[in-house]
């Protein structure tokens, strides 16, 4: 009996396009056709009746990937359906997993190319993307204009500008997605020369030429240019996007007065636009309008809700961001990971480690994905609510640590007197891939101060510049503390008096309260002639070094000086700020 003849099937899928006019991979329709006719396929298959739109269906998605994982040549529409389903729900590096397997079987499917491509773009992964470029030109499909898009498109997102517009220039046939991928590219790397050349001789532009165009030069803090740009747009293409984009622009600008202006001509508004009004005011600080634009929306998404959850944390209204969380979740609106994170936040810094608690276990409940930012987020919470058991346990089961995670750990350490701990770790970040930045120096250089480590501090201070790291007034207040704690109060002038920067209130506060510890009156006596000279802080609003002076001349018996300086604060309309401390009431 002789085996049936088929025809080679190809993978034929019709991409849409997304807002930044880059293949939206996540959101098409896929057809399986051959020469002739499609072949029958296997009966089990769970594709068999799907061939002209897939659906979106967890329980679908692993009946198809049991059913590859088994089958021994099965339908190339299973891994298509596979692979886009990792991209749209972000889990690029599964996709990659799944065509790594694909290959390994012998089994080559062109019609996958663009959406690993979008994977490698996604994860900065470019010596995959080059390795997926040189099959391309082996089989030939380098010459398809979505397959050299998508490369364009690749390089330019990895960084790779340069190779970006090879492919560009050597692409036989562009399409204005092609321009648009090329232009965005640019723009991202800062090229905005390059750019503007290919932007005046696209023959052809749209909507999201011209949202590039206009967002590309507005992160670069040039909105005059791109408000030239949005005037030019014309009229038949200024949709809701390019006026979002321009609202965007201003506000994530601080030029609020600006997005107001636009926002208020808006024809029509999108969830978006609304969103980034509220963050453009709280990063301001002006929490108050931002609040009175919330509440004019008519109809609110999660995404206006975390918008207004995550101002009010950042500008320390932490019961307002915990009011708002239980608010939103009353209306209908299920918390995201970027909920959670907004809220973790807020507890960190009132110090609500049993509402930490409850919001770390409503995470298993609701099942929310434990992504590096609510990972993150979960030690920050306990190591400042003092729980660094949990802050560590949390901290050392985690496969993969940036930047900002060794820094709230070490930071919950130092601050919680740990100090040697938290050197030990710095040695350990050291030690891997993940660089310091200035706020780890700022942790670790404290934790020296308060652990008297002097030795230790000065060298650490000395590796900035090793980092790429420029010492900012916040690394030499640390080190004069950490001098002036230690007794070394010479040292700390000098380091003063050779600072490249005029030092501020909190180097002269650590100054004069190691001067009052140690009641060196000769030393006080050099540093208020330094501050009456440079005219600094002293009569700039800030009474906390009246009260230090007023302190220290009292403790060494020159009551006419410490009598002196309270009758000028006095005179001065300062007062004395009172503490306060706050208490959560048990049952509460």
């Amino acid at each position: 009996m002789t085996a049936e003849k088929r025809e080679p099937i190809s993978v034929q899928i019709a991409y849409r396009l997304n807002s930044s006019g880059k293949v939206d991979t996540t959101n098409k329709t896929l057809r399986i056709t051959t020469m002739s006719q499609i072949p029958h396929g296997n009966p089990h298959c769970p594709l068999q009746n799907n061939q002209n739109q897939i659906p979106s269906n967890p329980k679908f998605l692993k009946q198809i990937h049991d059913f590859c994982t088994t089958t021994e040549k099965p339908n190339p529409a299973n891994w298509s359906y596979i692979i886009r389903n990792h991209l749209s729900q972000g889990s690029p590096a599964k996709a990659l997993l799944v065509y790594t397997r694909i290959r390994r079987q012998g089994i080559y499917i062109l019609g996958l190319l663009p959406l690993i491509l979008k994977a490698c773009a996604s994860l900065s992964c470019v010596n995959r993307g080059k390795a997926l470029h040189a099959e391309s030109i082996k089989s030939g499909m380098n010459s398809d204009v979505l397959v050299g898009t998508s490369l364009v498109d690749m390089y330019a997102k990895c960084g790779q500008v340069f190779e970006s517009r090879k492919v560009f220039d050597y692409m036989p046939e562009r399409n204005v997605v092609t321009w648009n991928a090329m232009i965005g590219g640019y723009l991202r790397s800062g090229d905005k020369i390059s750019a503007l050349f290919l932007f005046e001789k696209m023959s052809m532009r749209t909507s999201v030429t011209w949202v590039e165009m206009i967002d590309g030069f507005a992160r670069s803090g040039d909105t005059v240019s791109a408000r030239r740009f949005f005037d030019q747009v014309p009229q038949e293409l200024k949709n809701v996007v390019v006026w979002t984009v321009m609202v965007d622009g201003y506000s994530s600008n601080g030029q609020m007065e600006a997005a107001r202006e636009v926002f208020g001509a808006m024809p029509q508004r999108n969830f978006f636009v609304w969103s980034s009004m509220i963050s453009g005011y709280c990063k301001k600080g002006d929490v108050k309008e931002a609040k009175f634009i919330f509440d004019r929306i008519p109809v609110r998404n999660l995404v206006n809700w975390n918008s207004m959850i995550s101002g009010y944390a950042q500008n320390g209204f932490c019961e307002e961001a915990l009011n708002s969380f239980h608010k939103m979740q009353a209306e209908g609106f299920e918390p995201d990971e970027f909920t959670f994170v907004s809220v973790l936040s807020a507890c960190a810094q009132s110090g609500l480690l049993d509402i930490g608690k409850d919001i770390h276990s409503m995470l298993g409940h609701r099942r929310i994905k434990l992504s590096q930012i609510v990972l993150n987020a979960l030690v920050d919470m306990y190591a400042k609510c003092g729980d660094l058991m949990n802050a560590r346990l949390i901290f050392e089961g985690m496969t993969e640590r940036n930047t900002v995670c060794w820094n709230a750990m070490i930071s919950g350490l130092a601050i919680h007197g740990q100090c040697k701990e938290a050197l030990e770790l710095f040695g350990r970040m050291e030690d891997s891939n993940e660089r310091p930045d200035d706020i780890t120096f700022i942790s670790v250089l404290s934790a020296c101060a308060h652990g008297g480590f002097v030795d230790e501090g000065i060298q650490i201070f000395s590796k900035m510049e090793d980092y790429g790291l420029v010492a900012g007034i916040k690394h030499f207040g640390c080190v004069v503390d950490l001098y002036g704690r230690a007794g070394r109060l010479r040292e700390a002038y000098a380091l003063i008096k050779r600072m490249p920067i005029k030092p501020n209130d909190m180097v002269w506060g650590a100054m004069l309260g190691a001067c009052r510890i140690y009641m060196d009156m000769e030393m006080t006596e050099k540093v208020v002639k330094d501050i009456s000279t440079l005219n600094s802080n002293v009569g700039s609003g800030d009474n906390s070094h009246y009260v230090l002076l007023s302190n220290i001349y009292a403790a060494c018996d020159r009551w006419e000086k410490a009598e002196r300086m309270r009758i000028h604060m006095i005179s001065e309309g300062f007062e004395k700020t009172p503490a306060c401390s706050s208490f959560v009431p048990s049952g509460t």
